[in-house]
C-alpha cells in the first residue's frame, strides 16, 4: 500500500522521515474515515531505480532514479513500513515516499540498498569515474583553439612581412640594372619556403618580380607545416553536448551523496495503531 508522498526539507535524516512518516498516517487515517482505501502499488526495484507501478494497468506513476535517492529507512518496530527520500528530477525537491509492505518493509530497504551499489558500479563501470577527466579534456580543448588562433595570426603577420619586404625590394632597385640578390628571398638571403607557388621564388624573363604570394588566412584550420591539425575531439567521442554533460554531473554527485540505510521508530503518536 503506497500511503503516498510529502516535500521534506533535507535529503536524510530519522526525524525528517519520522516526521513525513507521521504526516502521511495521519492523512491516511483522515480518508479511512471518509471511506477511501489506501492505493496498491507495484514495486520494481533494478539498478535503473524504483518504479512505483499501478497493479493491474502497470502504468508507471512514479520513476525515482537511484542516484536521487539519499535516505532509505524501515521501521524497526513495525515491519510493514518502510520509507525512502528521493530528489524530484522536475522541481529538485526532496521528497519522502511511505509505504505499508506486509511485514517486508526490511527486505525491500536492503533490496533498495544493494541495487544503489550495483548502480553506482555499473556507473563507474561506463565511464562515470572520468567526468572529470572530461572537464580537463574541455579547457584542454578550448587551449588548442586559443594557441591554433595565435598560431594563424602569427603566420598572417610573418607573411604580411614578407610580402612588405618584396615590395620593398622591387623599389629600391635601380631601373633596367640587375640586381644581385634575388628579389624573392628573405631577410637572411634564404627563399622563402611557399607550398602553394614554388615558382614564385624566380624571376620572369623580363626581369620584373612576380606578384607576391596571397596571403593564406583563408588556411587558418591548417597548422605552420600547411597540414590540417590533429583534432581529438572532432569524432565526438570525449565531448559530450551540455544537457549530457550535466546529467553525467548530477548522476556523479548524487552516488558521491550516498544512501543512507537505516532503521527507526516511526510508530510514535496513537494514530499509528494498526487499523
Amino acid at each position: 500500500q503506497f500511503l503516498g508522498s510529502t516535500e521534506v526539507e533535507q535529503p536524510k535524516g530519522t526525524e525528517v522521515v519520522r516526521d513525513a512518516v507521521r504526516k502521511l498516517k495521519f492523512a491516511r487515517h483522515i480518508k479511512k474515515s471518509e471511506g477511501l482505501k489506501t492505493p496498491k502499488v507495484e514495486l520494481q526495484i533494478s539498478i535503473y531505480g524504483v518504479k512505483i507501478l499501478d497493479p493491474k494497468t502497470k502504468e508507471v506513476q512514479h520513476n525515482c532514479q537511484l542516484h536521487r535517492i539519499s535516505f532509505c529507512a524501515d521501521d524497526k518496530t513495525d515491519k510493514r513500513i518502510f520509507t525512502f527520500i528521493c530528489k524530484d528530477s522536475e522541481s529538485n525537491k526532496h521528497l519522502c515516499y511511505v509505504f505499508d509492505s506486509e511485514k517486508c518493509a526490511e527486505e525491500i530497504t536492503l533490496t533498495i540498498g544493494q541495487a544503489f551499489d550495483l548502480a553506482y558500479r555499473k556507473f563507474l563501470e561506463s565511464g562515470g569515474k572520468d567526468v572529470e577527466t572530461r572537464k580537463q579534456i574541455a579547457g584542454l580543448q578550448k587551449r588548442i583553439q586559443e594557441l591554433e588562433a595565435e598560431n594563424s595570426e602569427l603566420k598572417n603577420k610573418v607573411q604580411d612581412l614578407e610580402n612588405q619586404l618584396r615590395i620593398t625590394q622591387v623599389h629600391t632597385s635601380p631601373a633596367g640594372s640587375v640586381t644581385p640578390k634575388s628579389p624573392s628571398t628573405d631577410i637572411f638571403d634564404m627563399v622563402p619556403f611557399s607550398p602553394i607557388s614554388p615558382q614564385s621564388s624566380t624571376p620572369t624573363r623580363n626581369g620584373t618580380q612576380p606578384p607576391p604570394v596571397p596571403s593564406r588566412s583563408a588556411e587558418i584550420k591548417r597548422d605552420l607545416f600547411g597540414a590540417e591539425p590533429f583534432d581529438p575531439f572532432s569524432c565526438g567521442a570525449g565531448d559530450f553536448p551540455p544537457d549530457i554533460q550535466s546529467k553525467l554531473d548530477e548522476m556523479q554527485e548524487g552516488f558521491k551523496m550516498g544512501l543512507t540505510l537505516e532503521g527507526t521508530v516511526f510508530c510514535l503518536d496513537p494514530l499509528d495503531s494498526r487499523c
